[in-house]
């Protein structure tokens, strides 16, 4: 055997509510964006600044290379430096930072400022920054890391011309200093505004979703039972089409309850009174104040009463039950109309009518056991009620939009008061012979088809000549007949109706 299937999990997502989902949702995206607006604003930060402080290096350089001096030219040229350390005092902001520098040939050779800094080996950019020969990196000095301006700077004088290597190393407290003021007010600002958009999502989120927490509050405070429509007048357009639903919904559940309801009452009710009957007949016997076969044919015409009223209460609770099914087949209803007069020609026979049928093809869409009750309730009635050796006709007629079927008897027909009330339940013509179920029945199955019934009576002056029940059903459209199969083995023999 196979493992039992697991049960199925809900999604993250669906745990999470209606608030939640939309918070999570919405500050979620703003945090990512605003953390990256953060570090892209800070990188910006960054390059402001070292091109602000580099700047300053650029200029002590060039200050530096005022103090230069040559004699000899080119290659024999010999540098002299005259650079005091207060020329780069200027240059110290606060005295948080410190500034070096060296002075050298093109080869190396140091000429003034200090010999441990290291000597620059790279190469001048082929676009320098700024309107001239210079180059920044960074680098360590003391065990301090500083960031590097060199200059190659002409040297020209009256008796020489050659080229001085300028380097200026400054330590980078005041730019870290200042960064990190910068990176904290950045993210203050930045944690000021994500404060604001969380309260603004908030307040908006609680506010739109009110209508959702009041129907919810509404719907928990009913009384067990209250299936009552909810009101949608105060409902947001966006929650119109659940309220909608939700109503459509109870209007079912209260439907059902209903019909629930009143199967249980009438079913004691009716059922009662055979049961009764029956304790008295079999209590009679077995005194014995009737013969023994007499007995007992009462009581079978007691079962039988019985049986029939069991029966037809049933049907009246299958045809709810139908009425909930959403998938309904295209049936043809000229086959089960000639498959029920089959079943009913004993019946026929038996009263000796002359019986006669037509029908063109007729296909509806309709629970085949709907138009099989439908069917066998009328048709039985007017068998019942035609007097003996008599003409009964049956007729379903097709226009191409609509079906009717017409069942015509010669019976006496129905008196005003009674056709007030004879679609309801237990009102029967004859009380002695009917249980007052089967034009109920018909009446429910019309409904749930969405068609339509009738009784008139056949009139000639101021005689009643019979009665005519017709029903009227929506045809089922070419294409939706054409994919119904057969509705069973009873259409091949039902054409030998009498």
């Amino acid at each position: 055997m196979s493992a039992p299937a697991a049960p199925a999990r809900w999604p993250l997502g669906r745990a999470l509510s209606l608030r939640g989902q939309l918070l999570l949702g919405i500050l979620l995206p703003v945090v990512v964006f605003i953390a990256f607006n953060t570090f892209s604003l800070y990188s910006q930060t960054l390059t402001s600044l070292h091109t602000a402080y580099d700047r300053t290096l650029l200029a002590s350089a060039k200050s530096i290379s005022e103090q230069l001096d040559v004699s000899g030219y080119d290659e024999a040229a010999t540098l002299r430096a005259t650079v005091p350390y207060s020329a780069l005092e200027a240059f110290e902001a606060d005295n948080q930072s410190h500034m070096f520098y060296r002075v050298s040939t093109l080869q190396g050779a140091l000429v003034s400022g200090y010999g441990e800094l290291p000597v620059w080996r790279g190469r001048i950019p082929q676009r320098p920054p700024y309107a001239a020969l210079v180059d920044f990196y960074d680098d360590e000095f003391r065990g301090r890391k500083v960031r590097v301006a060199v200059l190659l700077q002409p040297v020209a004088s009256a008796t020489g011309r050659g080229m001085a290597v300028i380097q200026v190393a400054e330590t980078l407290e005041v730019r870290e200093t200042l960064a990190l003021q910068i990176l904290r007010n950045t993210l203050a600002r930045q944690a000021l505004l994500v404060a604001v958009i969380a309260l603004t999502v908030v307040a908006v989120v609680q506010r739109a979703t009110r209508p959702v927490r009041q129907l919810s509050a509404a719907l928990q405070a009913r009384p067990e039972g209250d299936l009552s429509p909810i009101a949608t007048a105060s409902a947001p357009r966006e929650l119109q089409s659940l309220v909608d639903a939700t109503n459509q919904v109870m209007r079912r559940l209260q439907h059902l309850l209903q019909h629930q309801k009143r199967f249980v009452r009438d079913t004691a009710h009716q059922l009662r009174t055979p049961l009764a009957v029956l304790k008295t007949q079999v209590q009679s016997a077995m005194r014995g104040d009737a013969p023994p076969q007499q007995a007992l044919q009462e009581i079978e015409g007691t079962v039988d009463r019985a049986t029939q009223l069991a029966n037809q209460m049933l049907s009246l609770a299958k045809v709810e039950q139908l009425r909930q099914q959403a998938q309904v087949p295209v049936t043809r209803f000229d086959e089960v109309l000639r498959a029920v007069a089959l079943e009913l020609s004993p019946l026929i026979a038996h009263k000796d009518l002359d019986f006669g049928i037509h029908t063109d093809p007729a296909p509806v869409r309709a629970h085949e056991w709907m138009l099989r009750e439908l069917a066998r309730n009328l048709l039985h009635n007017a068998v019942r009620h035609t007097p003996q050796a008599s003409v009964l006709g049956v007729e379903l007629r097709s226009d191409g939009r609509h079906v009717v079927l017409t069942v015509a008897d010669q019976g006496p027909g129905i008196d005003s008061e009674l056709a007030a009330r004879l679609y309801q339940p237990f009102s029967a013509g004859d009380v002695r012979t009917g249980s007052g179920l089967g034009l109920a029945i018909c009446q429910e199955i019309v409904q749930a088809l969405g068609a339509s019934i009738a009784l008139t009576n056949r009139q000639r002056g101021q005689r009643t000549l019979g009665l005519d029940a017709v029903v009227v059903l929506v045809q089922a459209p070419p294409e939706a007949a054409a994919h119904s199969g057969p509705t069973g083995a009873f259409s091949s023999a039902a054409q030998s109706a009498p």
